[in-house]
C-alpha cells in the first residue's frame, strides 16, 4: 500500500491550500445568497415525539428474525462484518 502514500511537496501543499480556500470561498458566496428568513415548516405534525411505553410490536419477533436469518446458531445470528461498506 506504499503507492497510496507519498511525501507531499511544498508546491503540492500550496496547491491544496489554494483549492481548499477556493472551495470555502465559493461555498461562502453561495451561503450568502440564501434567503436568511426563517420560514414556517411545510408539514405540520401534531405528534412529533415517540410515545414511550412497554408495548411490544407483535409484528417484530425474535422468531421471525431468526426465521429470516440465513446464518444462525441456536441463540445468535451470524452476520457479515463490513462487506457491504
Amino acid at each position: 500500500m506504499d503507492f497510496l502514500f507519498h511525501e507531499v511537496s511544498e508546491e503540492e501543499k500550496q496547491k491544496i491550500k489554494e483549492q481548499a480556500k477556493k472551495i470555502i470561498d465559493d461555498f461562502s458566496k453561495k451561503l450568502s445568497k440564501l434567503d436568511k428568513e426563517t420560514k414556517e415548516p411545510l408539514i405540520e405534525m401534531k405528534e412529533f415525539e415517540r410515545q414511550e411505553g412497554n408495548k411490544k410490536d407483535e409484528s417484530f419477533s425474535r422468531k421471525k428474525m431468526f426465521d429470516n436469518a440465513p446464518n444462525k446458531t441456536d441463540d445468535a445470528i451470524i452476520a457479515e462484518k463490513g462487506s457491504w461498506g
